[in-house]
C-alpha cells in the first residue's frame, strides 16, 4: 500500500509513503517535528500514528557497518511526533558480545526489530 506523496498528504488511511529518502525527511520536518539532517528510509501511518524509521542491513561487525548501526539508532531515539522504528536486519541478532547485539538486547524502550515483523507491528498500533 505504498502511495505517492500527495495522496499520503490527502488522506487519513493507513499507508507507507512511496517518496526518496529527501522527501520522508521533509515530510517529517514539517509534519512529525523530526529535526535530524538524515534522510528517513521509512515514512508510514497506521491507525491514526504517524511512523518513521531507518533500515539497514548490516552484514558485518565494525567499521562502516557500526556507522550505518549508529544512524538507525540516532533514528530510533529521536523525540518527535510520531512512532521510531529501527528496523534492522542481519548480523545484530547473531549473540555475541559485539556492540550491536549488546545494545539491541540491552534495551526494552526502543522499537528495534527485522522486517520480518515490520507488518505485524505496523498493524499492532
Amino acid at each position: 500500500m505504498p502511495v505517492k506523496l500527495e495522496e499520503f498528504i490527502s488522506s487519513t488511511d493507513d499507508a507507507i509513503l512511496d517518496a526518496s529518502d529527501a522527501k520522508m525527511m521533509e515530510f517529517a520536518r514539517k509534519n512529525l517535528e523530526y529535526k535530524h539532517n538524515k534522510g528517513l528510509d521509512f515514512v508510514a501511518r497506521f491507525n491514526g500514528k504517524y511512523v518513521i524509521g531507518e533500515a539497514k542491513f548490516l552484514t558485518d561487525f565494525g567499521g562502516h557497518q557500526n556507522a550505518q548501526f549508529n544512524d538507525a539508532m540516532t533514528t530510533v531515539k529521536s523525540k518527535v511526533d510520531a512512532v521510531t522504528v529501527a528496523i534492522l536486519d542481519g548480523v545484530p541478532y547473531i549473540e555475541s558480545s559485539n556492540k550491536m547485539c549488546k545494545s539491541i538486547r540491552g534495551q526494552n524502550k526502543h522499537n528495534i526489530m527485522s522486517a520480518l515483523v515490520l507488518r505485524e507491528f505496523l498493524y499492532s498500533l
